[in-house]
């Protein structure tokens, strides 16, 4: 029943925030009956909320618990350090950490002197075509490597969907620090990131988003490393990486595979 619930919840996402029960049915792949239950229970919990138009949608309380996640802290330390990133390059500036296979944008600031983006706080990105998520995939687990090597989903003409390929990128993220990718998810962007350190190993990634023809995406890149490097010693000194743990899968250990 509680996987039932959680599959309820993981309905909604940033594309679709208030949903009708034949949504929650279709999205959450149970029968409309049990979903009918279950959304009746989480209202009652105050997990979700039923509006007047019969719709549901998120309740405060489940943003009150998610505020208590280890990522929270992490966003809230990183915070002022991507701000200085977004006005040093003005460029649009991204924080990810691992969920499952996937990355998740935990803060998004947006800059003066960048392209529109579609991914938000709580999106997903994927780890294989992103800078982010190669970040983060460098240093994952083996087992979740051989996982996303074996689903490289095209979405441009320029995704690498070569496993060789990937690995070899891999390899040279693990050696420089730095994750490059250039259209491979979105036409006409491209982008750095780099990964935040904690005591186990990487624990997230700082991304800057340009667009492809931009001048100034070389130039941004010691920017870029210095603000992983900040969080990184903030990080540390804060004692947040007691927790770290609680980041997994995000928490990965910095020698690789």
């Amino acid at each position: 029943m509680t996987l039932r619930a959680v599959a309820v919840l993981g309905a909604f996402d940033v594309e679709h925030r208030c949903l009708n029960l034949s949504q929650l049915s279709r999205r959450s792949g149970l029968p409309l009956a049990t979903v009918h239950r279950l959304a009746a229970d989480l209202v009652a919990g105050r997990l979700l909320v039923r509006r007047e138009d019969g719709r549901y949608e998120i309740g405060a309380r489940l943003w009150r618990l998610g505020m208590l996640a280890p990522a929270n802290d992490l966003r809230e330390l990183a915070l002022p350090h991507l701000q200085d990133l977004v006005t040093a390059t003005g460029h649009t500036v991204h924080m990810a950490v691992l969920d499952g296979g996937r990355a998740l944008v935990i803060e998004r600031l947006i800059g003066t002197k960048t392209v529109p983006t579609r991914h938000s706080p709580g999106g997903h990105l994927p780890l294989h075509c992103t800078t982010v998520g190669k970040a983060l995939l460098a240093y994952a687990p083996e087992p979740l490597v051989d996982e996303v090597m074996g689903d490289l989903r095209r979405h441009t003409p320029y995704t690498v969907t070569d496993p060789r390929v990937l690995h070899r990128q891999l390899e040279a993220i693990r050696r420089t620090g730095l994750a490059r990718s250039a259209q491979e998810h979105r036409l006409g962007v491209s982008g750095v990131a780099v990964p935040v350190t904690g005591p186990e190993g990487v624990v997230a990634a700082i991304g800057l988003l340009a667009p492809l023809t931009s001048p100034r995406l070389p130039g941004a890149l010691p920017h870029v490393r210095a603000a992983a490097a900040s969080v990184s010693a903030d990080f540390l000194r804060s004692g947040l990486g007691a927790a770290a743990g609680a980041l997994d899968p995000g928490v990965t250990k910095s020698s690789g595979q």
